[in-house]
C-alpha cells in the first residue's frame, strides 16, 4: 500500500485538506480520530493515563476531561513526554492495522505530530498543510476560543514551521482560496495515484 503522511501544525488546515482527499475516494486514517478512540471509557489506554495521571482528569462519568489534561500537558514537559509515551506506540499500532485494511492504490494517513514522534520514514510521501504562523494563531484563536496565551502555547510545544517544511516531499499553501485548494488536491491526487501504480507495475 503506497502511504501518504498528511502533517501540519494545529489549525493549519488538516482536516479540510484530508475532506478533499476523501471526496476522491481516498481512504482516511487520522491518528486523532484513533487517539479518541483508544481513551473511549472501557479502553485499557484510558486506564493507563488514569494511572499515570491520577482520576483528577476524569470527569465525573469516568470520561477524559481533556481540557484538563490538556492545561497539565502544556504546562509541564515531563507530564507531555509521560503521555506521549503512553499513546504513540498505541496510536501507529492501530495507524498500521488500518493501512493494512485500507483500499489500494494508496491511503492518506493524518498524523500532526509527525516530526515530533520521527515516524516520517515510515511513509512513502510527507504532506505538509502550511501557513504562516499569524495565520495560524488566528484560526487556533477563532476555533478553540482560547485566550491568546493559551493558543502560543499550545503552537509553542509544536514543531515550528521550518522543521515541517524540513521533511515535507510536497506542500499545500492553506492561505489561499477553496478553489485553489481544491485545484492543489486533485493535482496531488492524480500525482499519488501514479507514483502508486508506478511502484506496484511489473517491472
Amino acid at each position: 500500500m503506497f502511504t501518504v503522511a498528511l502533517t501540519g501544525g494545529i489549525a493549519s488546515g488538516k482536516s479540510t485538506v484530508s475532506a478533499l482527499f476523501a471526496e476522491r475516494g481516498v481512504d482516511i486514517i487520522d491518528a486523532d480520530i484513533i487517539a479518541r478512540r483508544l481513551v473511549e471509557p472501557g479502553q485499557p489506554t484510558l486506564a493507563a493515563l488514569f494511572e499515570a495521571f491520577g482520576r483528577d482528569i476524569a470527569n465525573a462519568d469516568g470520561t477524559l476531561d481533556r481540557a484538563r489534561l490538556r492545561d497539565r500537558v502544556f504546562s509541564d514537559v515531563a507530564v507531555r513526554q509521560r503521555l506521549n509515551a503512553i499513546l504513540h506506540p498505541r496510536i501507529f499500532q492501530e495507524i498500521d492495522a488500518d493501512i493494512g485494511r485500507a483500499t489500494p492504490p494508496y491511503c492518506v494517513v493524518v498524523v500532526p505530530l509527525l516530526f515530533e514522534t520521527a515516524r516520517q520514514a515510515v511513509f512513502d510521501r510527507v504532506l505538509l498543510v502550511d501557513c504562516a504562523a499569524d495565520v495560524q494563531l488566528e484560526r487556533l484563536l477563532r476555533r478553540d476560543r482560547l485566550d491568546p496565551e493559551q493558543a502560543t502555547a499550545i503552537l509553542d510545544c509544536q514543531a515550528s514551521r521550518a522543521q515541517r517544511l524540513s521533511i515535507a516531499d510536497d506542500v499545500i499553501d492553506n492561505a489561499k482560496d477553496a478553489a485553489s485548494l481544491a485545484q492543489r488536491v486533485e493535482s496531488l491526487h492524480n500525482f499519488y495515484l501514479f507514483l502508486a501504480t508506478d511502484r506496484n507495475s511489473p517491472a
